[in-house]
Protein backbone atom coordinates (compact mmCIF):
# COMPACT_ATOMS: atom_id res chain seq x y z
CA UNK A 1 0.00 0.00 0.00
CA UNK A 2 1.31 3.57 -0.79
CA UNK A 3 1.83 5.94 2.20
CA UNK A 4 0.25 8.85 2.00
CA UNK A 5 1.28 12.08 3.79
CA UNK A 6 -0.70 15.55 3.39
CA UNK A 7 0.74 18.92 3.66
CA UNK A 8 -0.80 22.30 4.41
CA UNK A 9 0.15 25.00 2.35
CA UNK A 10 1.84 22.73 -0.07
CA UNK A 11 1.34 25.14 -3.21
CA UNK A 12 4.22 27.27 -2.64
CA UNK A 13 7.52 27.90 -0.29
CA UNK A 14 8.03 25.49 1.89
CA UNK A 15 5.45 23.39 1.58
CA UNK A 16 6.01 23.22 -2.49
CA UNK A 17 9.03 21.71 -1.48
CA UNK A 18 8.35 19.66 1.05
CA UNK A 19 5.87 18.43 -1.29
CA UNK A 20 8.11 17.48 -3.74
CA UNK A 21 10.68 15.52 -1.18
CA UNK A 22 7.77 13.29 -0.05
CA UNK A 23 6.91 12.80 -3.81
CA UNK A 24 10.72 11.70 -4.75
CA UNK A 25 10.25 9.42 -1.84
CA UNK A 26 7.70 7.45 -3.00
CA UNK A 27 4.68 8.91 -1.46
CA UNK A 28 1.66 9.60 -2.83
CA UNK A 29 0.72 13.51 -1.61
CA UNK A 30 -2.57 15.31 -0.22
CA UNK A 31 -2.03 19.38 -0.56
CA UNK A 32 -3.87 21.50 0.99
CA UNK A 33 -3.72 25.19 -0.24
CA UNK A 34 -5.82 28.33 -1.33
CA UNK A 35 -5.45 29.19 -4.72
CA UNK A 36 -6.59 26.69 -7.20
CA UNK A 37 -3.73 28.09 -10.06
CA UNK A 38 -1.34 26.95 -8.09
CA UNK A 39 -2.84 23.75 -6.54
CA UNK A 40 -3.12 22.54 -10.40
CA UNK A 41 0.83 23.33 -10.92
CA UNK A 42 1.44 21.64 -7.87
CA UNK A 43 -0.49 18.24 -8.70
CA UNK A 44 1.56 18.34 -12.00
CA UNK A 45 4.64 18.48 -10.31
CA UNK A 46 3.96 15.45 -8.29
CA UNK A 47 2.75 13.37 -11.29
CA UNK A 48 5.68 13.90 -13.22
CA UNK A 49 7.93 12.54 -9.90
CA UNK A 50 5.26 9.42 -10.60
CA UNK A 51 2.95 9.64 -7.24
CA UNK A 52 -0.50 10.29 -7.33
CA UNK A 53 -1.74 13.33 -5.59
CA UNK A 54 -4.92 14.92 -4.25
CA UNK A 55 -5.19 18.95 -4.38
CA UNK A 56 -7.84 20.46 -2.24
CA UNK A 57 -8.50 24.35 -2.34
CA UNK A 58 -9.49 24.71 1.38
CA UNK A 59 -8.62 27.21 4.46
CA UNK A 60 -6.61 26.20 7.24
CA UNK A 61 -8.51 28.74 8.90
CA UNK A 62 -11.96 27.16 8.58
CA UNK A 63 -12.14 23.24 10.53
CA UNK A 64 -14.77 22.02 8.43
CA UNK A 65 -12.98 22.95 5.15
CA UNK A 66 -10.48 20.68 6.45
CA UNK A 67 -12.48 17.73 7.51
CA UNK A 68 -13.89 17.69 4.24
CA UNK A 69 -10.57 17.75 2.89
CA UNK A 70 -9.12 14.83 4.51
CA UNK A 71 -11.82 13.36 3.66
CA UNK A 72 -11.01 13.26 0.09
CA UNK A 73 -7.59 12.63 0.44
CA UNK A 74 -8.66 9.64 2.15
CA UNK A 75 -10.60 8.49 -0.26
CA UNK A 76 -8.61 8.95 -3.00
CA UNK A 77 -5.65 7.81 -2.27
CA UNK A 78 -6.02 6.23 1.40
CA UNK A 79 -5.25 6.54 4.80
CA UNK A 80 -3.18 9.57 6.00
CA UNK A 81 0.40 8.33 8.09
CA UNK A 82 1.14 11.70 7.62
CA UNK A 83 0.40 15.46 8.24
CA UNK A 84 2.06 18.90 7.99
CA UNK A 85 0.75 21.42 9.28
CA UNK A 86 2.47 24.39 7.05
CA UNK A 87 0.60 26.93 6.30
CA UNK A 88 0.91 29.99 7.36
CA UNK A 89 -0.48 33.81 6.73
CA UNK A 90 1.35 37.25 8.32
CA UNK A 91 2.03 41.16 8.29
CA UNK A 92 5.19 42.84 8.09
CA UNK A 93 4.43 45.85 10.33
CA UNK A 94 5.11 47.47 13.97
CA UNK A 95 2.05 46.42 16.27
CA UNK A 96 0.60 50.23 16.52
CA UNK A 97 0.53 49.71 12.55
CA UNK A 98 -1.60 46.68 12.51
CA UNK A 99 -5.64 46.15 13.09
CA UNK A 100 -6.89 43.74 15.38
CA UNK A 101 -8.63 42.05 11.96
CA UNK A 102 -4.77 41.28 11.03
CA UNK A 103 -4.36 39.69 13.89
CA UNK A 104 -7.45 37.88 14.24
CA UNK A 105 -6.53 37.16 10.49
CA UNK A 106 -2.71 36.14 11.05
CA UNK A 107 -3.52 34.19 14.06
CA UNK A 108 -6.74 31.88 12.36
CA UNK A 109 -4.36 31.01 9.41
CA UNK A 110 -0.83 30.20 11.35
CA UNK A 111 -2.00 29.12 14.27
CA UNK A 112 -5.28 27.79 14.22
CA UNK A 113 -4.88 26.79 11.34
CA UNK A 114 -1.94 23.74 13.23
CA UNK A 115 -4.64 23.03 15.58
CA UNK A 116 -7.02 22.83 12.99
CA UNK A 117 -4.87 20.60 10.56
CA UNK A 118 -3.86 18.40 14.14
CA UNK A 119 -7.61 17.79 15.06
CA UNK A 120 -8.46 16.91 11.59
CA UNK A 121 -5.43 14.30 11.41
CA UNK A 122 -6.00 12.70 14.68
CA UNK A 123 -9.92 11.99 14.44
CA UNK A 124 -8.39 10.06 11.82
CA UNK A 125 -4.60 8.63 13.60
CA UNK A 126 -6.20 7.64 17.10
CA UNK A 127 -8.33 5.09 15.80
CA UNK A 128 -5.76 3.50 13.80
CA UNK A 129 -3.36 3.96 17.05
CA UNK A 130 -0.33 5.09 14.30
CA UNK A 131 0.73 8.38 12.35
CA UNK A 132 2.53 11.35 12.73
CA UNK A 133 1.82 14.84 12.95
CA UNK A 134 4.55 17.48 11.99
CA UNK A 135 3.86 21.14 13.17
CA UNK A 136 6.23 23.86 11.78
CA UNK A 137 7.46 26.06 14.36
CA UNK A 138 10.81 28.51 13.71
CA UNK A 139 13.56 30.43 15.38
CA UNK A 140 11.46 32.63 16.17
CA UNK A 141 8.63 29.90 18.47
CA UNK A 142 11.39 30.82 20.97
CA UNK A 143 12.98 34.32 20.47
CA UNK A 144 10.68 36.99 19.17
CA UNK A 145 11.57 39.92 16.75
CA UNK A 146 10.24 43.15 15.83
CA UNK A 147 7.89 43.52 12.81
CA UNK A 148 6.77 40.03 13.50
CA UNK A 149 4.17 40.18 16.04
CA UNK A 150 1.47 38.33 13.95
CA UNK A 151 3.83 35.48 13.12
CA UNK A 152 6.05 35.37 16.45
CA UNK A 153 3.13 35.08 19.01
CA UNK A 154 1.62 32.58 16.57
CA UNK A 155 4.34 30.46 16.36
CA UNK A 156 5.04 30.60 20.43
CA UNK A 157 0.89 29.77 20.38
CA UNK A 158 1.85 26.21 18.26
CA UNK A 159 4.60 25.40 20.47
CA UNK A 160 2.47 25.96 23.52
CA UNK A 161 -0.46 23.52 22.03
CA UNK A 162 2.51 20.58 20.72
CA UNK A 163 3.31 20.78 24.26
CA UNK A 164 0.43 20.48 25.88
CA UNK A 165 -0.77 17.51 22.61
CA UNK A 166 2.36 15.52 23.74
CA UNK A 167 1.57 15.47 27.43
CA UNK A 168 -2.55 14.26 26.71
CA UNK A 169 -0.78 11.45 23.49
CA UNK A 170 1.28 10.00 26.08
CA UNK A 171 -1.21 9.65 28.88
CA UNK A 172 -3.58 7.75 26.69
CA UNK A 173 -1.16 5.53 25.25
CA UNK A 174 -1.95 6.55 21.82
CA UNK A 175 0.50 5.71 19.10
CA UNK A 176 0.42 9.21 17.54
CA UNK A 177 4.00 10.96 17.10
CA UNK A 178 4.15 14.44 17.25
CA UNK A 179 6.95 16.52 16.33
CA UNK A 180 8.12 20.38 15.66
CA UNK A 181 10.26 21.73 12.98
CA UNK A 182 11.80 24.86 13.77
CA UNK A 183 13.09 26.77 10.49
CA UNK A 184 15.63 29.94 10.02
CA UNK A 185 15.30 32.49 7.24
CA UNK A 186 13.99 30.67 4.46
CA UNK A 187 14.27 32.12 0.51
CA UNK A 188 10.33 31.94 0.04
CA UNK A 189 7.62 34.08 -1.95
CA UNK A 190 6.32 34.93 1.71
CA UNK A 191 8.75 38.20 1.56
CA UNK A 192 6.98 39.16 -1.70
CA UNK A 193 3.67 38.47 -0.75
CA UNK A 194 2.76 38.92 2.84
CA UNK A 195 0.86 42.12 3.71
CA UNK A 196 3.85 44.79 3.99
CA UNK A 197 3.03 48.21 5.80
CA UNK A 198 6.62 49.22 5.59
CA UNK A 199 8.63 51.47 3.29
CA UNK A 200 11.04 49.30 2.15
CA UNK A 201 10.79 45.45 0.85
CA UNK A 202 10.96 42.99 3.51
CA UNK A 203 13.64 40.50 3.42
CA UNK A 204 14.83 37.15 5.92
CA UNK A 205 17.42 37.92 8.22
CA UNK A 206 20.44 36.40 6.87
CA UNK A 207 22.02 33.67 6.65
CA UNK A 208 19.41 32.29 4.40
CA UNK A 209 18.52 28.84 3.06
CA UNK A 210 16.79 27.45 0.26
CA UNK A 211 13.50 25.64 1.04
CA UNK A 212 14.56 22.23 0.16
CA UNK A 213 16.46 22.92 3.56
CA UNK A 214 13.43 23.23 5.52
CA UNK A 215 11.51 20.14 3.04
CA UNK A 216 14.34 17.47 3.99
CA UNK A 217 14.25 18.71 8.02
CA UNK A 218 10.34 17.73 7.80
CA UNK A 219 10.63 14.66 5.73
CA UNK A 220 13.37 13.76 8.44
CA UNK A 221 10.80 14.58 11.88
CA UNK A 222 8.35 12.63 9.42
CA UNK A 223 10.19 9.33 9.45
CA UNK A 224 12.21 9.59 12.74
CA UNK A 225 10.71 9.92 16.31
CA UNK A 226 12.12 13.08 17.17
CA UNK A 227 10.44 15.58 19.88
CA UNK A 228 12.02 18.46 17.32
CA UNK A 229 14.19 19.33 14.69
CA UNK A 230 15.94 22.65 14.85
CA UNK A 231 17.18 23.44 11.44
CA UNK A 232 20.39 25.71 10.92
CA UNK A 233 23.06 27.20 13.16
CA UNK A 234 20.96 30.68 13.21
CA UNK A 235 18.38 28.71 14.86
CA UNK A 236 20.03 27.10 17.54
CA UNK A 237 22.02 30.25 18.70
CA UNK A 238 19.07 32.08 19.14
CA UNK A 239 17.27 29.54 20.77
CA UNK A 240 19.71 29.23 23.21
CA UNK A 241 21.07 32.78 23.83
CA UNK A 242 17.31 33.86 24.35
CA UNK A 243 17.51 30.99 27.39
CA UNK A 244 20.82 32.84 28.44
CA UNK A 245 20.60 36.59 28.05
CA UNK A 246 17.06 37.24 27.20
CA UNK A 247 17.47 41.18 27.80
CA UNK A 248 20.26 41.59 25.91
CA UNK A 249 18.94 40.79 22.66
CA UNK A 250 15.86 42.98 23.40
CA UNK A 251 18.27 45.47 23.24
CA UNK A 252 20.32 44.32 20.37
CA UNK A 253 16.97 43.63 18.17
CA UNK A 254 15.75 47.06 18.97
CA UNK A 255 18.92 48.44 17.38
CA UNK A 256 19.03 45.90 14.19
CA UNK A 257 15.79 44.36 13.86
CA UNK A 258 14.71 46.45 11.79
CA UNK A 259 17.25 47.19 9.55
CA UNK A 260 17.75 43.47 9.09
CA UNK A 261 14.82 42.75 7.89
CA UNK A 262 14.53 45.19 5.04
CA UNK A 263 15.68 45.68 1.78
CA UNK A 264 17.41 48.92 -0.05
CA UNK A 265 14.62 48.42 -2.42
CA UNK A 266 11.13 50.69 -2.01
CA UNK A 267 8.17 48.64 -1.31
CA UNK A 268 5.86 49.00 -5.01
CA UNK A 269 2.71 50.51 -4.55
CA UNK A 270 0.79 47.78 -5.75
CA UNK A 271 2.84 45.07 -3.68
CA UNK A 272 0.38 42.12 -3.46
CA UNK A 273 -0.75 41.07 -0.30
CA UNK A 274 -2.28 37.44 0.63
CA UNK A 275 -3.51 37.86 4.33
CA UNK A 276 -7.08 37.89 3.56
CA UNK A 277 -6.92 36.67 -0.08
CA UNK A 278 -4.55 34.14 -1.82
CA UNK A 279 -2.25 36.09 -4.50
CA UNK A 280 -2.79 34.64 -8.32
CA UNK A 281 0.31 33.24 -9.89
CA UNK A 282 2.83 30.30 -9.55
CA UNK A 283 5.12 31.36 -7.10
CA UNK A 284 6.92 28.06 -6.93
CA UNK A 285 8.91 26.99 -3.79
CA UNK A 286 11.61 29.89 -3.35
CA UNK A 287 12.01 33.51 -3.40
CA UNK A 288 14.28 36.10 -4.70
CA UNK A 289 17.19 35.51 -3.23
CA UNK A 290 18.54 32.72 -4.72
CA UNK A 291 22.16 34.07 -5.06
CA UNK A 292 22.31 34.74 -1.01
CA UNK A 293 20.65 31.25 -0.24
CA UNK A 294 22.79 28.03 0.91
CA UNK A 295 21.63 24.89 -0.43
CA UNK A 296 22.73 22.93 2.97
CA UNK A 297 23.04 23.02 6.60
CA UNK A 298 25.94 21.52 8.18
CA UNK A 299 24.04 21.97 11.54
CA UNK A 300 21.15 19.88 10.85
CA UNK A 301 23.38 17.30 9.29
CA UNK A 302 24.75 16.64 13.12
CA UNK A 303 21.06 16.82 14.16
CA UNK A 304 19.85 13.81 11.81
CA UNK A 305 22.76 12.25 13.26
CA UNK A 306 22.41 12.84 17.12
CA UNK A 307 25.47 15.38 17.19
CA UNK A 308 23.06 17.84 17.98
CA UNK A 309 22.88 18.35 21.54
CA UNK A 310 26.92 18.28 21.21
CA UNK A 311 26.70 21.03 19.21
CA UNK A 312 24.12 22.96 21.46
CA UNK A 313 26.14 22.54 24.40
CA UNK A 314 29.07 24.09 22.48
CA UNK A 315 27.08 26.74 20.74
CA UNK A 316 25.58 27.77 24.60
CA UNK A 317 29.13 27.66 26.17
CA UNK A 318 30.20 30.18 23.64
CA UNK A 319 26.89 32.11 24.65
CA UNK A 320 27.43 32.02 28.40
CA UNK A 321 31.24 32.87 27.65
CA UNK A 322 30.22 35.80 25.85
CA UNK A 323 28.06 36.90 28.18
CA UNK A 324 30.23 36.98 31.29
CA UNK A 325 33.08 38.31 29.64
CA UNK A 326 30.79 41.13 28.09
CA UNK A 327 29.63 41.57 31.80
CA UNK A 328 33.69 41.61 33.45
CA UNK A 329 34.04 44.14 30.84
CA UNK A 330 31.13 46.37 31.62
CA UNK A 331 32.30 46.47 35.63
CA UNK A 332 35.68 47.57 34.66
CA UNK A 333 34.78 50.61 32.61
Amino acid sequence: MSRVVVVTGGSAGVGRATVAKFARKGWDVGVIARGTDRLEETAAEVRRLGRRVCTISADVADPEALENAAESIERDLGPIEVWVNNAMATAFAPIALLTPAEFLRGTQVTYLGQVHGTMTALRRMRRRDAGTIVNIGSALSYRAIPLQSVYCAAKYAVRGFTDSLRCELLHDAVNVHVTMVHLPAINTPQFDWALNKMRRRPQPVPPIFEPEVAARAIYFAATHRRREVWVGLPTVKAILANKIAPGLLDRYLARAGYSGQLSREPRESDAPANLFEPVRGNWGAHGRFDDRARRSSGQLWTSRHRLGLGLAALVGGACWLWVSVRGGARKLQ
